[in-house]
């Protein structure tokens, strides 16, 4: 009964969940995949500007905010149990909310990561100018999006040991920052010892220095910090073990969130006072500086090199799979269904690729203003995907209930209420951002996006009607190549 209710609402039989692609991603390779989509440059510079905003009280929209990702994340493992498929959103968004909505979340998924690439790689350049001034902007990003694009094109399992290994040294810089800032307070060393102290988090101003409106406007800039955390999805169709692995990795965000996020903030508001952190300035350096470390602001360009990095080699992973994943259903070119001889979706990769390419050429001919005007859709693809989720397994859920669908193995806590709570959450960061001149431009940069996808699926509709009810276009495309 579930296997048929199945085939009549997707089109696609079991087979669909191999997709052609390699498992050959392990339990230690996922979790650490999913603690580096929650740790970004968002962290490590982002927060200087929202400590300036907000204070200490910082702290309790990251602990906020991440109650609403682990909610969306738990309901991503129900949907993930059900169908571990590497089309992820848009394949459940197809299925539970109808075919347009899968075609527009599988673009808007893929459009989300080929801005970041474009932002990482070009971010990644800047911070190899700190230690060589003279090497050109775009001689540095070339070099990494090619390494980065070799890399994706020779395995799966190549690409999850690099992230593996700058997920490592993100977590890393961390944890030693919290170890060296808790020695600080407690035994009295270095430079910072004289003012270090927990009452730091309340003696200037209060814990509140600028009431609790601007704690909440600071909600913005905190869900960016959490984009990409959702990529753990995305690797269903190539885990060794998806049912094990994948809600292992979700069930630790919580203490993941507690430590790299609510944990690192408070010790280093705890070393330095609030006031002292300055917007665009990475409070990792100011407190790395205060303590005395040497070296301290080359140690965190490193780090924060290595998370523009990791970005933008998940940006290439995803999109991959994304715009293969609309291949195959005839919403993008056939040939980028193909795999190469390794597995991989060679095909579509390059084009992302090059698309990321794209953005080094645009931040020399244009104004970086006008590049971070581009970049900040971003934040709004990123809300999409995060709703659709939710929606879907609101959906998932009545469906199984009903009998029509089977229960999954992997059940979210507190049934639907917790979803329907964090979409309304987000519904008040989107207005957030409405009201934030700084942030505001992506929403007039979003509804530009939404034209051109109605104008494709109208094309679509025209030249290949066959294509909008999301039916897998696989027997004919999907092959193996050299």
């Amino acid at each position: 009964m579930a296997d048929q209710a199945y085939d009549e609402v997707t089109g696609a039989g079991p087979a669909e969940a191999e997709e052609g692609y390699e498992r050959g991603l392990g339990s230690r390779q996922i979790q650490m995949i999913a603690i580096g989509g929650a740790i970004g440059t968002g962290l490590f510079l982002g927060a200087g500007t929202a400590i300036s905003k907000a204070g200490p009280s910082l702290i309790v929209s990251y602990a906020v905010a991440g109650l609403v990702i682990f909610v969306i994340m738990r309901a991503l493992g129900e949907l993930l149990t059900y169908r571990p498929v590497s089309g992820s959103f848009a394949e459940y968004a197809r299925e539970f909310l109808g075919p347009f909505a899968g075609y527009v979340t599988g673009w808007t998924y893929w459009l989300f990561w080929v801005v970041t690439g474009m932002a990482e790689t070009t971010a990644a350049a800047v911070y190899v100018r700190f230690w060589a001034p003279g090497i050109p902007q775009w001689a540095s990003a070339l070099v990494f999006l090619v390494i980065l694009y070799a890399a994706n094109l020779i395995s799966v399992k190549l690409f999850g040991e690099i992230e593996f290994w700058f997920s490592m040294v993100k977590v890393t810089a961390i944890i030693g920052m919290i170890l060296i800032g808790v020695g600080v307070l407690t035994l009295g060393f270095s430079d910072a010892a004289d003012t270090a102290s927990v009452s730091n988090l309340w003696a200037d101003g209060g814990f509140f220095p600028k009431g609790l409106g601007s704690t909440v406007m600071t909600l913005q800039i905190v869900m960016f910090a959490y984009l990409g955390v959702e990529l753990v999805g995305v690797t269903a169709g190539e885990s060794e073990n998806p049912e094990k692995n994948l809600p292992r990795a979700i069930n630790t965000l919580p203490w993941r969130i507690m430590l790299f996020y609510v944990g690192a903030l408070t010790v280093i508001l705890a070393l330095v006072p609030w006031q002292e952190f300055s917007p665009g300035v990475s409070p990792f350096v100011a407190a790395f500086g205060k303590i005395g470390i040497p070296a301290a602001a080359g140690i965190v360009n490193f780090v924060v090199l290595t998370a523009a990095l990791s970005s933008c080699n998940s940006g290439m992973y995803s999109t991959g799979r994304m715009l293969r994943d609309l291949a195959l259903r005839g919403q993008a070119p056939g040939t980028l269904t193909r795999l190469n001889g390794r597995r991989t979706p060679a095909a579509a990769i390059t084009v992302s690729a090059l698309l990321m390419g794209l953005g080094v050429v645009l931040n020399y001919l244009v104004p970086a203003k006008a590049f971070e005007y581009i970049t900040s859709v971003a934040t709004v693809c990123g809300l999409w995907t995060w709703a659709v989720i939710l929606i879907c397994q609101i959906r998932y859920r009545r469906a199984w209930q009903a009998g029509r669908l089977p229960a999954p193995t992997f059940r979210a806590p507190g049934g639907s209420w917790p979803s329907w709570a964090a979409l309304a959450f987000l519904v008040l960061v989107v207005v957030l951002i409405a009201i934030d001149p700084d942030s505001r431009i992506s929403l007039y940069v979003f509804p530009g996006w939404a034209l051109a996808l109605v104008i494709g699926h109208q094309v679509l509709r025209r030249t290949r009607p066959q294509a909008l009810d999301g039916t897998p276009q696989a027997p004919e495309y999907a092959r193996s190549g050299d």
